[in-house]
């Protein structure tokens, strides 16, 4: 599968209904999600490997990892709401995700990678959600992908010194979505970061 096909069939994913602005709930657009995806399949980090999804919302990145030949997938998000939206979305792509509810510190398996569009700690309540996603994920499996403001390289490397990092700037473009957003749609300067630990 080419990305621009993974594109096409990801744009199907529906959005989560009412999102909630305390924990962060911004969808993954899907061009963003199959850069994402494709980064970490053309590092050999997908195909037939045990993935995670953590904070998975809409489901849109387990999702596209199944697509492109995952083992089996894993999403984790503690909103059952954005659980369902994301089994409903599994069932119109065809494909088997293992989509479960509770907290990212709950989960005790292990994995080959994960992938994630984390919090970035931008709201009060959610302060450093970030930072717990970021350490959580390289507890379940060594090698991450994640999406993060642009610039956060330095936090990334002083929170995890030991491991090994590649990233690449990316447009990430928000829909209006909340009642404080002022503009129908804004483009945000991210980063897609592969985060590896250290060979044992």
């Amino acid at each position: 599968m080419k990305k621009r096909e993974l594109e096409i069939l990801l744009e199907r994913v529906e959005d989560i209904e009412q999102p909630a602005v305390e924990s962060e709930q911004y969808a993954t657009p899907a061009p963003v999600a199959a850069e994402l995806l494709f980064f970490a399949f053309s590092h050999g980090d997908i195909a037939d490997r045990i993935v995670y999804d953590l904070g998975c919302g809409n489901g849109i990145l387990g999702i596209g990892a199944k697509l492109l030949g995952a083992r089996a997938v894993i999403g984790i998000d503690r909103d059952e709401k954005a659980l369902e939206t994301a089994r409903q979305n599994s069932l119109r792509l065809e494909v088997e995700v293992d989509f479960r509810q509770c907290e990212i510190q709950e989960v005790v398996d292990e994995g080959d990678t994960v992938v994630m569009n984390p919090p970035f700690g931008a709201q009060r309540k959610n302060r450093h959600a970030d930072r717990a996603f970021l350490e959580k994920a390289l507890v379940i499996a060594p090698v991450v992908y994640s999406i993060h403001n642009a610039g956060s390289e330095a936090f990334i490397r002083r929170l995890l010194p030991a491991t090994t990092i590649d990233q690449f700037p990316i447009a990430f473009p928000l829909k209006r979505r909340f009642a404080f957003h002022q503009k129908d749609r804004k483009v945000i300067p991210v980063d897609i970061y592969r985060i590896a630990r250290p060979r044992e």
